[in-house]
């Protein structure tokens, strides 16, 4: 029989979810590629070790960019070795596949990952948006007529939503998460110290010491990497106060879609939501101090839920397994395609 599975299609990571047995794998969302052949050499977390290392005859590359496909051919098969790997192999009988997406997501980009999830093997495929899944995996029940929020900092985009009764009542979703946290960590290094770090420290940097709120104790790191003036390698000492400075621009942006959201929202759900709190789910919101950011700003309690990374993956999983249950489009749960 097919294993039916969730896909947690993230920009840093994909998680597999096959029904009856939970998360199965996470990977890095990288593929290492021969340029003369187009042959994919490695594909997730030993492509991610060839980031930033490779010879001239190979790309190690990111076939997602802030939430959606950039390289579809990459993507494709990409997900072809993931549901392959996830179904054991070859099967005679293909999947259904339950794929989460952002919240503002054009319908050029559902068709295009639809048509490169049936290409890579899926029976059907649905689309589950990230805020909905995010909200199942934290264990919310979505279904009761009381507001809930939640804010979902992945890789490549954050997600805030307000949900009701098994639907989004609104949301908004920006193209800036862990990566442009990483970048401005980056650009941080770079104009006070005159050192080039690539990707990997960065982000090493951002989960090590990185907070966007004052820490207790102040941490501190040494950082590896290359000196633009004299082109030699050097090692800098950088602390936690220096990282949450760097990351001011991108934090301010998601504490403003937050309000922006809640000032969207009926004055009902925003007293539901007040009694229930702020929910924080993805890997961005294990940067240190974000639930004690939004609680600060919002006036709200904020915490972040357990297991922040896998719930969009448990959501989407969970989604499918009642997803016969759900007549397609009655509780905007997700959209079907054939």
């Amino acid at each position: 029989m097919a294993k039916d599975m969730g896909i947690d299609l993230g920009t840093a990571s994909v998680l597999v979810y096959v029904k009856g047995k939970g998360i199965v794998f996470k990977e890095p969302s990288v593929v290492a590629i021969d340029n003369n052949t187009n042959k994919i050499l490695k594909v997730g977390r030993e492509a991610q070790l060839m980031l930033g290392r490779t010879p001239g005859n190979i790309r190690a590359i990111r076939p997602l960019r802030d939430g959606v496909i950039s390289e579809y051919d990459v993507t494709l098969k990409m997900l072809q070795h993931f549901i392959r790997r996830a179904a054991g192999g070859a099967s005679l009988f293909k999947p259904r596949v339950m794929i989460c997406v952002p919240s503002g997501i054009t319908e050029v980009e559902e068709r295009a990952i639809v048509d490169a999830a049936t290409q890579a093997g899926a029976k059907k495929t649905h689309l589950i948006e990230e805020p909905l899944a995010a909200a199942i995996g934290a264990g919310i029940d979505i279904m009761r007529p009381n507001g809930n929020m939640v804010v979902d900092i992945g890789g490549g985009t954050t997600d805030v939503a307000v949900i009701s009764l098994g639907a989004v009542v609104t949301a908004k979703s920006i193209k800036i998460a862990g990566d442009k946290f990483d970048e401005a960590i980056i650009k941080y290094i770079r104009k006070k110290y005159n050192v080039l770090i690539g990707d990997p420290t960065a982000e090493s940097i951002k989960i090590k010491i990185g907070c966007v709120w004052p820490r207790e104790e102040t941490k501190n790191l040494q950082v590896k990497g290359r000196c633009l003036i004299e082109g030699l390698p050097k090692i800098i000492p950088i602390n936690s106060n220096e990282v949450e400075e760097a990351l001011e621009e991108p934090v301010e942006s998601i504490t403003e879609v937050v309000k922006s959201v809640l000032e969207d929202t009926p004055p009902e759900l925003v007293g539901d939501i007040s009694n229930n709190g702020i929910v924080l789910t993805g890997g961005g919101s294990l940067v240190y101090g974000f639930d004690k950011l939004l609680a600060s700003i919002t006036g709200i309690d904020a915490r972040v839920a357990d297991d922040a990374i896998s719930c969009v993956a448990i959501g989407t999983g969970k989604s499918l397994e009642h997803i016969k249950y759900i007549p397609e489009g009655v509780l905007n749960i997700s959209r079907g395609r054939q």
